[in-house]
């Protein structure tokens, strides 16, 4: 892999190409904007329950956050690239780092939540739950539920991954629609694979192992934009799939973690559950450790919009993540060359000595103050509950023999849109992937209504 083939303009599932007034990464920019399962993220939790009076972030505010905060550090590193030597001699690469790294980047930060099923965390939990507890509540003279899978498929299953099924969503061929999915470039594809390796290969502690990037029914997909794209084989986990992270993640990666750091700080302070003092203190600490910056100019500022707490907060946030995307792309830039071969097992944030106290304080506060309030709380026990109900009456119908359905079964099926339909030969796996593909995209909503009224709750 080098600088000068790490990226394509090529578009999975699609031969030729097209002629257009925007380059072939903005198109995928708008591909993904003008997509169902983006307009659903609106009604996707991010953290705290969907608004009533107040309104905070969803997934779709976090991720158009996400996708700004990405194209401005893809846009600052691409310059820095166009400049080496191999690539400014090479007018491909030197058109692709200084006008299109941006889109790409901020096309993956739109994309990378995707996958994510409703209730965020804790629906991704129950669907993973379901399988385990199966398993164990079969009966002595059962055939064990799990041998109906493979090694590999049974770990897609008790450890469902939101990453994985974002690549998913993106290239699968649904029933009556276009093969290639979004037809997104490969370059954007590439950038949203956090975890490049399969379910067996995962490993808590390292990297780009840490979860995994497809479910095995892709596995085809993914080796395909890993050829195209040169991304390098890990050898180490053979015969299980597992590569090094493409260097274009880092940077989709840092988008995601500065806003959920900073964002969720300025949303717990609009719900009263953090202090303006408390907010106020940890962003200026994040914005002191940048040497360009007048802090008591900042300070003033900060002081004269106290009259509005949240405009204050604001101000704050906006110079906060201003420095961690300085920082961030600073980072990248020393370590360019480790990156590039797979080397740098850190992530961007992580990497930054003089921010790992500041971080440190955010994280622990929101782990204490926010992700266990009550309201946080109780929303992850209903999503956990009612996910897990959809799951259950579901994949029950879709595993239950044809001749063997009770008529309860056949009318549960009959609600699957005309998309998510599977064949009845198929196997266990892919019927379970179907039934899977229709869940996770369910909105909140949506995913409560269907739960109370297939219990009678509600007509």
């Amino acid at each position: 892999m080098t600088w000068n083939n790490c990226f394509s303009s090529k578009r999975y599932g699609l031969d030729k190409t097209s002629k257009d007034i925007r380059s072939d990464f903005e198109r995928d920019w708008d591909r993904i904007i003008f997509s169902s399962p983006f307009r659903r993220l609106q009604n996707k939790t991010q953290v705290f329950p969907l608004p009533e009076e107040i309104f905070v972030h969803n997934r779709l505010t976090h991720s158009l956050e996400v996708a700004s905060v990405g194209r401005s550090l893809g846009g600052l590193i691409g310059e820095k690239i166009a400049t080496l030597p191999g690539v400014e001699k090479d007018p491909d690469a030197a058109v692709f780092y200084t006008s299109d790294l941006k889109y790409v980047i901020a096309a993956a930060c739109l994309a990378h939540d995707l996958g994510n099923p409703a209730f965020g965390h804790s629906g991704e939990e129950a669907i993973s739950k379901y399988f385990k507890k199966r398993d164990r509540s079969a009966r002595p003279d059962d055939i064990a539920f799990k041998q109906l899978f493979s090694p590999a498929e049974w770990k897609d299953l008790i450890t469902f991954e939101g990453n994985a099924n974002a690549l998913r969503i993106l290239t699968m061929k649904q029933s009556g629609r276009m093969k290639g999915g979004f037809r997104l470039t490969y370059s954007t594809l590439a950038s949203i694979l956090k975890y490049p390796c399969e379910s067996l290969a995962s490993a808590k502690g390292i990297l780009h192992r840490k979860k995994y990037g497809y479910f095995k029914i892709d596995e085809a997909v993914f080796l395909e934009i890993a050829q195209e794209l040169h991304m390098i084989r890990d050898t180490e986990t053979s015969p299980e799939i597992t590569y090094k992270r493409h260097p274009f993640v880092f940077l989709v990666e840092a988008a995601d973690d500065i806003c959920y750091n900073i964002i969720d700080f300025e949303d717990a302070h609009r719900l009263g559950i953090l202090s303006y003092e408390e907010v106020r203190k940890r962003f200026l600490a994040i914005i002191a450790t940048d040497p360009k910056a007048r802090m008591d100019s900042v300070i003033k500022v900060a002081d004269d919009l106290r009259g509005d707490a949240n405009e204050s907060i604001a101000y704050l946030r906006a110079k906060s993540i201003g420095t961690l995307i300085y920082k961030s792309t600073e980072v990248f830039w020393e370590q360019r060359e480790a990156i590039l071969n797979g080397t740098f097992e850190k992530s961007l944030i992580n990497a930054i000595p003089e921010l790992e106290a500041a971080l440190k304080e955010i994280a622990d506060i929101s782990r204490q103050k926010i992700y266990n309030a009550r309201k946080v709380v109780e929303l992850e026990i209903a999503g956990f509950r009612i996910m897990s109900g959809l799951v259950e009456d579901f994949v029950t119908a879709a595993l239950t023999p044809a001749r063997e359905r009770e008529k309860e079964h056949q009318k549960i099926l009959e609600l699957l849109p005309t998309q998510y339909t599977f064949d009845e030969a198929g196997s266990p796996y892919a019927k379970v992937m179907h039934i899977l593909d229709f869940i996770s995209g369910m909105t909140d909503v949506y995913a409560l209504k269907l739960y109370r009224k297939l219990r009678g709750i509600e007509m």
